[in-house]
């Protein structure tokens, strides 16, 4: 089978220029197929306080309201995905926008009410990739905005780490799917105050004694827990790493293995 890359980044590595371009410049290198996924809750937190909505967080999660909702699909699907859409075109790179709803690539349903209420947030049940499988082999790079919906009409914030792992999941029936989660640090660390303490290789067993002693916690484990799900449903191989070392063959990252 032929292989793909699916990269998910966020933070302000998609949202300040020229982190971003350095960025789809490495992306861009990247031999073979792939598929860039991406967040921009900075930029939807800055938007959302010029116009008067408060952002409200748990455990690293935004609660979305309507209002919040406006904003996440105005700034992830539009401002964010037309910005490095724009940018790949830019350097030669045939991409094209998506979000969840889209040729009803991902449905979710609501988020049920439990101790939190999360609002407008989506849980992922059912990944379509047929559509972006025929993009993919026509040589194509689909880009992800994290927004999903319900089948009915109505769209959900959807974590964008959630996203990467299961379209990964979904096109593992038709290539050999890398998994790359990209974000500030340079991989998970033993000691988060300890930029240089970096879990080189992380398996199932070390992953619950870090939990346990909660070195690894916060936004952290859904990233790991997506990463362990996507193991365990035919993709080939995780990491984590910085965005910079995304075309480098550092030792800098952390490999992730059951």
């Amino acid at each position: 089978m032929e292989k793909l890359t699916v990269v998910k980044v966020g933070g302000k590595i998609v949202e300040e220029e020229q982190s971003l371009r350095q960025l789809l410049a490495d992306f861009k290198s990247i031999s073979g197929n792939k598929i860039l996924v991406h967040g921009g809750g900075r930029s939807a937190t800055t938007i959302a306080a010029k116009l008067g909505i408060e952002t409200q967080m748990v455990d690293g999660r935004r609660i979305t309201d309507k209002a919040m909702l406006d904003v996440v699909t105005m700034v992830y699907a539009g401002l964010v995905n037309k910005n490095i859409v724009a940018g790949l075109q830019a350097m030669g790179c045939n991409a094209v926008g998506f979000c969840g709803a889209d040729m009803d690539i991902i449905r979710s349903v609501k988020r049920p009410v439990k101790e939190i209420d999360y609002g407008f947030v989506g849980d992922v049940v059912d990944v379509n990739t047929d559509e972006l499988q025929l993009l993919v082999e026509q040589g194509v790079t689909p880009v992800m905005a994290p927004l999903t919906h319900d089948g009915k009409g109505q769209l959900l914030n959807t974590n964008a780490d959630t996203i990467a792992s299961e379209l990964a999941v979904g096109l593992a029936r038709d290539f050999d799917v890398n998994l790359v989660y990209c974000f500030e640090k340079d991989g998970v660390l033993s000691d988060p105050d300890d930029d240089n303490s970096i879990i080189h290789e992380l398996n199932m067993e070390l992953y619950r004694e870090y939990k346990a002693d909660g070195s690894i916690a916060a936004g952290m484990i859904p990233k790991l827990d997506n990463s362990f799900k996507a193991l365990s449903n035919g993709v080939k191989s995780v990491v984590i790493t910085n965005a910079n070392n995304l075309t480098k063959s550092s030792v800098k990252r952390t490999v992730i293995s059951f």
